[in-house]
């Protein structure tokens, strides 16, 4: 079960300035009285006095010592508050954990993803406050599958109203064909796959924009009698690695709702897999 990180980190927001203003306004006062009281014990000496007596000095700080709890939530709400502006309303980093977008995403990509691209949302409960426009065709997005509660990260093919298809591993949207141009071949393991050929790299343009896209040559038979209708509202996604891809041509509901959308993947800024992390593949996510 994957953790609801956003939700934790609001419950934490929340927790810990509700307590600073319980402080603010109940708790602190009497620890305000009890201060003057402890002043009020050492009326006898001076200014100078009380700085350099030590019996002063722990009798103030014992006084005006604040609940741990209380200590904590102040030190650390102002730095929840400022993640959880920042990941709900800005940036959020993801790390990619599967092979599903390879060549443009591998296995050990930390990605930055605009959250405001599409408009503001409220955290948690997924309700649009602004919009700033909707996803296109082409762009790699962070969203909610249909059917369960986890992040999943695929390339938009089909806006609303759109019919999606593919033959023999070629994609088209709305009958016109999607142009791939050969790029090389990927000699990657194919264990436990339907292909038995080398995979294809291609270069695939969908509204101008050009992006990666592995494929089996001879894959893709199992979808070429489909065509997806895209209702108002939602959107069809693919995966870049078209042959090992769990998105919508497989899911019981194939079409994510428009609350679902997260955000657009927009640079890798770092790869860690295995041993040190590297820089090699920081850059901007076409």
């Amino acid at each position: 079960m994957d953790i609801n990180l956003p939700l934790i980190l609001m419950i934490a927001v929340v927790a810990t300035g509700v307590i600073w203003i319980l402080d603010l306004v109940f708790w602190s006062s009497p620890r305000k009285r009890a201060v003057i009281a402890a002043d009020a014990q050492f009326g006898s000496l001076t200014a100078a006095e009380k700085e350099s007596d030590a019996g002063y000095q722990a009798t103030m700080k014992k006084a005006a010592k604040e609940p741990l709890l209380v200590e904590y939530s102040k030190s650390f709400f102002p730095i929840l508050a400022i993640v959880f502006v920042l990941r709900s309303f800005l940036i959020e980093p993801f790390k990619i954990p599967s092979e599903s977008m390879v060549p443009t995403l591998e296995v050990g990509d930390f990605i930055a993803v605009n959250k405001y691209t599409y408009g503001i949302r409220l955290p948690v409960f997924r309700i649009k406050l602004l919009d700033f426009g909707p996803p296109k065709r082409g762009d790699v997005v962070v969203f909610f599958p249909p059917h369960e509660d986890r992040y999943f990260i695929k390339r938009l093919v089909g806006l609303p109203g759109d019919s999606v298809q593919l033959k023999d591993n070629v994609l088209y949207v709305n009958g016109q064909m999607i142009v791939q141009e050969p790029v090389g071949k990927d000699e990657t393991s194919r264990y436990g796959t339907a292909c038995w050929v080398d995979y294809q790299i291609v270069n695939e343009r969908i509204d101008e924009k050009m992006h990666l896209v592995r494929k089996c040559p001879t894959g893709g038979r199992a979808w070429n009698d489909q065509i997806w209708t895209v209702p108002e509202g939602h959107y069809f996604m693919m995966g870049d690695n078209r042959d090992n891809s769990l998105d919508s041509r497989a899911w019981p509901d194939p079409f994510v709702p428009d609350r679902n959308i997260v955000g657009k993947a927009f640079a890798i800024w770092m790869h860690w897999d295995e041993g040190l992390p590297n820089f090699g593949r920081a850059g901007a996510i076409k």
